[in-house]
């Protein structure tokens, strides 16, 4: 009987351990250097990113194994409780295997599960870091620079200013020709409209006081 559980044991070892999921040993992805870029300079990329890729997943694949193996474990005492009430100590011995074989079988599918994340998440950070470094990577476009400058902050006040000052050039309040800058005679010209008309004097130009002098007849 002591031989049977033995045996049962080292059956249960052997089915734990089968399909177990390991760490990635490398990347499945084909990585391409980037324009002018030197083979020494690739292979450092390479290093970098399979450091950086394997900080991503590290631990993974030990916790999925330790999980089968709880799996595996709580199958094997299940199949050994059910065949000893069916049939003694010889029905617990096989139940053990069984529930073994059971839990190792469906376990397995639940570590190659995680072994196919586990690299397909390697796979993910490597190209990502491997990109960001310069390399061409299948499934990641090339990033081109706009070829226009966004309209800043500054530009719009400055437009803002030169239709203000074209509206006080219409309505005779300034003359000059407009050039965006709010200086003295912009604010002076601003404030003799602004009083004229029944506005708060500030000499500040603003998109309401620009849309007030567009209403105003000349």
């Amino acid at each position: 009987m002591r031989t049977s559980y033995r045996m049962t044991a080292g059956l249960l070892s052997v089915l734990a351990l089968a399909g177990c999921a390991t760490p990635p040993m490398g990347p499945m992805v084909e990585v391409i250097p980037g324009p002018n870029k030197g083979f020494d300079a690739f292979q450092e990329d390479q290093g970098v990113c399979r450091g950086f890729a394997y900080s991503q997943v590290a631990g993974q694949a030990e916790a999925a194994n330790q999980r089968a193996v709880g799996g595996t474990v709580l199958s094997t005492v299940i199949g050994a409780g059910l065949g000893a009430a069916l049939g003694g100590g010889r029905g617990a011995v096989v139940g053990a295997a069984t529930g073994a074989g059971i839990g190792a079988g469906l376990n397995s599918g639940a570590t190659a599960g995680a072994q196919y994340g586990i690299q397909a998440q390697y796979d993910a950070a490597f190209s990502q870091c491997m990109y960001s470094r310069g390399n061409q990577v299948p499934g990641y476009g090339p990033v081109y620079a706009p070829t226009y400058a966004p309209t800043s902050y500054y530009d719009e006040a400055s437009n803002l200013v030169r239709a203000v000052q074209a509206e006080l050039n219409r309505l005779l309040y300034m003359k000059g020709l407009p050039d965006g800058v709010a200086g003295p005679q912009t604010v002076s010209a601003i404030r003799a409209y602004e009083r004229a008309n029944g506005l708060p004097v500030d000499g500040a130009a603003s998109p309401y006081l620009l849309d007030r002098l567009r209403n105003t007849s000349s």
